[in-house]
């Protein structure tokens, strides 16, 4: 992947897209999740820095927004060069607690893992936008098949381009 033209899609496509993540709190949502990716996407050496950056972030402030999600990442990028960046879907198999602004409970989480900066702050603002659309969110409320995620991702993506 070319990290300056990566996009969202290929982003999503590469973490993959996970339902029914089982958990009864963050943490525990966040160490199965992690657990559940291929090592194509992150080797098993990595996962346990992963787990550690991400709940090291979470314990600085809630990455919970509102309406049901959540973006757990890490404070910084942790991927060496050569190591491509995800972003990984997951439904969880029931709303989880994460403390966000409007209190209500979690069942979606985009698990961001960037290799800088620039590509973090740029997944970041580009699911913010794609949750404020309603038929994405209608979509990942509805859990729905992974193809339909992936295509409403990217129908927004050209709209972003033009």
């Amino acid at each position: 992947m070319d990290k300056e033209k990566t996009t969202l899609t290929q982003l999503v496509k590469h973490g993959g897209i996970f339902y029914k993540i089982e958990g009864a709190n963050k943490k525990e949502i966040l160490i199965n999740l992690i657990d559940a990716l291929p090592p194509s996407v992150l080797p098993a050496g990595k996962r346990d820095t992963l787990l550690k950056a991400v709940i090291e972030r979470e314990a600085l402030i809630s990455t919970g927004i509102e309406n049901g999600i959540a973006l757990p990442h890490p404070r910084t990028p942790l991927l060496e060069a050569g190591e491509p960046p995800f972003v990984a879907i997951a439904f969880s198999r029931q709303p989880i607690d994460w403390e966000t602004p409007d209190n209500k409970p979690v069942h979606t989480i985009f698990l961001i893992v960037s290799d800088s900066p620039k590509q973090h702050l740029n997944a970041l603002t580009n699911i913010n936008f794609l949750c404020m659309n309603k038929n994405f969110y209608n979509l990942i409320t509805a859990q729905a098949a992974k193809e339909e995620i992936l295509a409403a991702i990217g129908e927004a993506e050209k709209g972003w381009r033009r």
